[in-house]
C-alpha cells in the first residue's frame, strides 16, 4: 500500500506535536553520574590551561583527541588517533595521514587547516618563539582568565612551549597531510603529538566564540561525548556525539558531579545517585566491597606524588636544608601505612616505560634521619618555622600523608607548620609564604622530557611560577630537548636527576600514585591504569 501525501504529512505533524521527552525515549541508551572531588581546577575545560589529574578523568578519551593516541585500556600503548600513520621525513619534521571523514561536536569536517590552526599561534603560541630552549617564560599559575578576555592567557602559551618548545610551525601538504617542522632536531616529536595539550580542534568555532574564555568552556572537539553544560565548582554533563567517527558512544549522557568529600561520594553510590564514585581511598576498598553489589577498580597509574620546594623562601635557599627534608622521609611507612601496600615507591622521577632511558640503579633519597640533622645543623638551621602550603585531600590521601611528613620533619628538627588553602590558585601565588607544597607529576610519554624537563626544567610549572632555577639543569634540559645521541641523552638525565633530587632539590617523590574507582559491580566496564576514564565502545555493559 502506497500512503497518501496527506497522511505522511498527517504523521509528521503528530511526530511533531510529541511531547519531548517521548522523542528523547526512543535512545534506549543508559545515562550515569559520576562523583569526582573535583572537576577543573582553572574552571576552564581548555587542556591547554587545565593541565591536571582531574582534567585527565574527563577530557581525555571522552571529549579531546590527538592525532597520535593512546590506548587507556592496553598498557596505554600509541596507536592511530585522528591520523592514521606517521612517518619521520627528518630528525626535524614528522608527516602524518590525517583520517577520513572525523566530525566536530558541531558536524564540521576535521580539515587539515583545522589541524594547523590547533598548532597555531592564534590558539597556542601567542607571540613566543621556536627557540624557547633554556629561556623560561614567567606565568602567575594563580591567574584565571576574565570572561571578556579575548587575547590568549599566559598559561596558554607557557603550557605550550612547555610541550612544544621547538615547534616552527605546521604545513598542509594536502587536504589529508600535515607535516610538523621543528626548528631543531627532536626524538621525541611522535611522543609530544601524544601527550596532553596536543589535541585538535575546531577552527571555526574557536574563531567564532565571543572570546578565548567562552571557548574554553564549551570547547568543540571531536571526541565520543561532547558538552552541554559546565558549572564549574558543581557539575558537568556530556551527552553523546553519535557521528564520532569511533562508533557510536555506548552513553546518552554522562554527568559529573563535584563532590569533595568521601563519605559523600561513597554514600551516593550506595543510594544511586551516582553509578561511580572516584579517589577512593585504600582504607574504604574492603568497607565497600563488603556489599557484594559494589566493586572497587585501579592502581598504580604512570604519576608519581612529590613534595616540591620553593628554593627562594629564606629557610629554603641553603640546598642542605632541603636536603634534610628529603631524608626525614619514611617513604615506605607511608605506603604501607596509608596506602595499605597498593602502591610503590619508584627509583625517582622515572618511569618503568621509558625503556633503555630509565635509570636503573637510580633510588629516591634513603631515610636517614641522622643525616638530616647533621645537614641542619651545618646550614645553621635553626627551628624558623617553615610553611606547608596544603589541600585538602586534592589527592587521596593528601591530608594525613602530609600530618605524617610534618612528624617526621619536626622529629629531624624541621618546623613545618601546614597552611591549609582552598585551591591551587592559592597554592601557587607568588609570596614570602610559599616555601613547601605538593604536587603529583605524570609521564604522558615514554621519555624524561615528558616529565622532569617538562615540569621542573626552564619552562616546567616550578620555574615558570618562580619556585625553582638551576643553571646547569636547564642546559642540560635543552641537551635533552634536541639530542640525538641515546647514551649523551641518558647521561644528560642522570645528571639531572643528580641535581633535582640530590644536590639542590626542586622536589622529592614520595611515592607512584594510585587511583580508586567504587562502581556498581553489575555494570561491565574497566578502569584504565590513569586517571582518564573510557566510556567508548567496548568498554562498556550493564
Amino acid at each position: 500500500m502506497i500512503a497518501s501525501r496527506r497522511n505522511l504529512l498527517l504523521g509528521a505533524a503528530a511526530a511533531a506535536s510529541l511531547p519531548r521527552f517521548a522523542i528523547a525515549q526512543a535512545d534506549q541508551r543508559p545515562s550515569i553520574s559520576i562523583a569526582v572531588q573535583k572537576i577543573s581546577n582553572s574552571n576552564t575545560l581548555e587542556v591547554l590551561r587545565e593541565q591536571s589529574n582531574v582534567g585527565e578523568r574527563i577530557f581525555f578519551s571522552s571529549l579531546w583527541e590527538p592525532l597520535i593516541g593512546r590506548d587507556w585500556l592496553n598498557e596505554l600503548k600509541t596507536v592511530p588517533a585522528l591520523a592514521t600513520s606517521w612517518r619521520r621525513i627528518s630528525d626535524n619534521v614528522v608527516e602524518l595521514t590525517l583520517r577520513d571523514g572525523v566530525r566536530f561536536h558541531n558536524g564540521d569536517i576535521m580539515t587539515a587547516e583545522d589541524v594547523a590552526f590547533s598548532f597555531g599561534r592564534e590558539r597556542m603560541f601567542g607571540d613566543t618563539q621556536p627557540t624557547a630552549q633554556g629561556r623560561t617564560i614567567s606565568i602567575r599559575g594563580d591567574i584565571i582568565p576574565s570572561p571578556a578576555q579575548r587575547e590568549l592567557p599566559a598559561e596558554v602559551t607557557g603550557v605550550a612551549r612547555r610541550s612544544w618548545p621547538a615547534l616552527e610551525r605546521v604545513e598542509v601538504v594536502d587536504a589529508r597531510t600535515v607535516r610538523f617542522h621543528n626548528a631543531t632536531p627532536d626524538v621525541t616529536l611522535e611522543g609530544r603529538l601524544s601527550r596532553f595539550g596536543s589535541e585538535v580542534i575546531s577552527r571555526r568555532a574557536y574563531q567564532e566564540a565571543a572570546g578565548w574564555f567562552e571557548w574554553a568552556r564549551k570547547p568543540v572537539l571531536t571526541g565520543p561525548y561532547k558538552v552541554v553544560e559546565f558549572r564549574p565548582d558543581h557539575s558537568l554533563t556530556l551527552v553523546a556525539h553519535d557521528e564520532y567517527w569511533g562508533g557510536r558512544p555506548p552513553l546518552r549522557q554522562i554527568r559529573f558531579l563535584e563532590v569533595p568529600e568521601v563519605a559523600a561520594r561513597i554514600n551516593m553510590l550506595r543510594t544511586g545517585e551516582v553509578q561511580f564514585a572516584c579517589d577512593i581511598p585504600p582504607d574504604q576498598i574492603d568497607g565497600i566491597e563488603r556489599d557484594r553489589a559494589y566493586e572497587v577498580q585501579g592502581g598504580t597509574i604512570l604519576n608519581h606524588r612529590l613534595t616540591c620546594f620553593d628554593k627562594n623562601h629564606p629557610q629554603l635557599r641553603d640546598a642542605r636544608v632541603r636536603r634534610a627534608f628529603t631524608h626525614a622521609i619514611d617513604r615506605k611507612a607511608i605506603v604501607d601505612s596509608l596506602w595499605g601496600g597498593r602502591t610503590v615507591v619508584p627509583r625517582g622521577l622515572q618511569f618503568d616505560y621509558y625503556g633503555e632511558m630509565l635509570v636503573s640503579d637510580w633510588e629516591v633519597p634513603r631515610y636517614d634521619p641522622a643525616e638530616a640533622r647533621r645537614l641542619l645543623r651545618e646550614a645553621g638551621y635553626r627551628g624558623a618555622p617553615i610553611p606547608y602550603r596544603l589541600l585538602n585531600n586534592y589527592y587521596t590521601n593528601q591530608t594525613p600523608t602530609a600530618q605524617v611528613l610534618v612528624e617526621m620533619w619536626r622529629q629531624v628538627g624541621l618546623n613545618v607548620s601546614i597552611d591549609m588553602k582552598e585551591n591551587w590558585s592559592q597554592i601557587l601565588e607568588r609570596g614570602d609564604t610559599r616555601a613547601v607544597r605538593d604536587w603529583s607529576n605524570s609521564a604522558p610519554f615514554n621519555d624524561p622530557v615528558s616529565s622532569l624537563v617538562a615540569q621542573h626544567g626552564p619552562n616546567g610549572q616550578q620555574q615558570q611560577v618562580g619556585e625553582y632555577s638551576n643553571d646547569e639543569l636547564n642546559r642540560l634540559s635543552v641537551e635533552l630537548e634536541t639530542g640525538t645521541d641515546r647514551a649523551r641523552r641518558k647521561a644528560a638525565f642522570r645528571r639531572m636527576l643528580e641535581i633535582a633530587e640530590r644536590e639542590d632539590p626542586a622536589y622529592t617523590v614520595l611515592h607512584q600514585n594510585a587511583t580508586f574507582t567504587a562502581k556498581r559491580r553489575d555494570i561491565r566496564w574497566r578502569a584504565a591504569p590513569a586517571f582518564a576514564m573510557d566510556f567508548r565502545q567496548g568498554n562498556w555493559g550493564g
